[in-house]
């Protein structure tokens, strides 16, 4: 959400901003014109309440003296019922610019890149050497089928299209990986989360994912429930319409959750194997900060994810996200991409955001300072990291001409001293 007053006050620079996203400044006119409507129906019906408080006294002080205020009375009624009209009109003006407003995009960061698509997202560095292959490279599909570990067939017959279900080694490794990524967040600071898996429309408004993004969720059938796209959603809304002490800042929260998202509109898309899934499981990161702050957390997360890629050895590049592809709720992205050997290029694997103050104000979360005015918190989330994508890189990556895979240094102690899957 938006403060209007912002629009209002420099609108020109709204325009400049959300045009650099492509998108429709007219919708933003339509916001300012509902909100000039709304204030003149507030003064007019401000205007009817001190008129009928006016015209009340009187008819209070000539029933008092005994004279006939029947004439003053209907006009009081008159009034009354032009302002009930104004009430309903001022209500109808409220929502429909709350939902104007609830449309419109986060406004950019000064520093993200002008662009029109992923084609022009600024890649700001690499780290590691893609591993060169002295035999033919299989990718995560056939080496999980081939080990009888990844089987599709049988999510199919359960499910249908783009689930898995893990066997024996690739099972414990996707395990073990979360595992290892969140004792990587609590000892970076976060405190782990268990959400619930299933979040009504106020969380996922909160977050920017509703009204926007319906096509995307699995909706529960008769009820006021979704199943979360990401515990981003869960994990904001901890302190959705909240008025906290700026001594609890910062709030950092890790979870690992399933996500649980339709992929409308990628039809055709990825559909071999694991890089895009109905249901996938993700570790999050989450922080609710001081808005001084945001910026310096972003480059922490950020590093956090990295770190993560470092200690697996897995090569990486960072990607600033521009104007044409950044997500509707961030006003700064990096993503991080990881080396798939069988596609011979990167994938995105963690994608961190600065959310600013855009759902803290569609959530209500804010902090105060003792004797100051509360004031809305910075948001920023992301991934460290996407398991599902993660297991796709290690296994590719350390996969053996015998079709075995050899095991991250890293994660033998979270796989129990194995050092190798076969």
């Amino acid at each position: 959400m938006h403060d209007i007053k912002h629009f209002e006050t420099n609108t020109d620079q709204v325009k400049n901003n959300l045009s650099k996203r492509g998108f429709d400044i007219s919708l933003v006119d339509s916001a300012l014109e509902l909100n000039l409507k709304r204030k003149k129906l507030t003064t007019e019906v401000e205007s009817n309440q001190a008129e009928i408080k006016k015209l009340s006294k009187e008819v209070g002080s000539i029933k008092k003296n005994g004279g006939d205020a029947s004439s003053l009375m209907e006009q009081v009624q008159s009034i009354k019922a032009s302002m009930q009209n104004s009430q309903d009109e001022l209500e109808k003006t409220k929502i429909a610019l709350n939902d104007a407003l609830a449309v419109i995009p986060n406004l950019l960061d000064e520093s993200t890149p002008e662009g029109g698509g992923e084609e022009d997202n600024v890649e700001v560095s690499r780290w590691g050497e893609p591993r060169s292959f002295e035999f033919p490279i299989k990718d995560h599909v056939e080496l999980g089928e081939n080990l009888g570990q990844l089987d599709f067939e049988a999510a199919a017959k359960l499910t249908g299209a783009r689930f898995v279900v893990y066997k024996k080694g690739f099972a414990r490794l996707e395990r073990a990986l979360a595992n290892f990524m969140l004792d990587h967040q609590l000892e970076r600071g976060y405190q782990e989360i268990i959400p619930p898996f299933i979040v009504h429309e106020r969380s996922l408004f909160g977050t920017g994912q509703l009204p926007k993004f319906s096509e995307d969720l699995f909706k529960i059938e008769g009820q006021d429930w979704y199943l979360i796209p990401t515990s981003e959603v869960p994990l904001t809304n901890l302190k959705r319409e909240e008025v906290f002490d700026e001594t609890e800042l910062p709030l950092k929260y890790t979870g690992l959750t399933p996500c649980f998202r339709s992929e409308a509109g990628s039809h055709g898309k990825d559909t071999r194997g694991l890089i895009r899934m109905h249901q996938f499981n993700k570790v999050e990161m989450v922080n609710i900060v001081h808005p001084e702050k945001s910026d310096e957390v972003l480059e922490e997360m950020v590093r956090s994810a990295e770190e993560l890629l470092e200690k697996l050895n897995l090569p990486y590049r960072k990607l600033q996200l521009c104007t044409g592809d950044i997500g509707f709720g961030s006003r700064k992205t990096y993503d991080l991409e990881v080396w798939v050997p069988s596609q011979n290029t990167y994938r995105e694997i963690s994608s961190c955001s600065n959310c600013g103050d855009f759902q803290a104000r569609r959530a209500g979360i804010r902090f105060k300072k003792q004797g100051d005015k509360p004031q809305f918190a910075h948001t920023l989330n992301g991934s460290g990291l996407a398991v599902g994508r993660t297991l796709v890189a290690v296994v590719e990556n350390y996969q053996n001409e015998d079709g075995t895979i050899t095991v991250p240094q890293a994660l033998i102690p979270y796989m129990g001293g194995l050092e190798k899957i076969d």
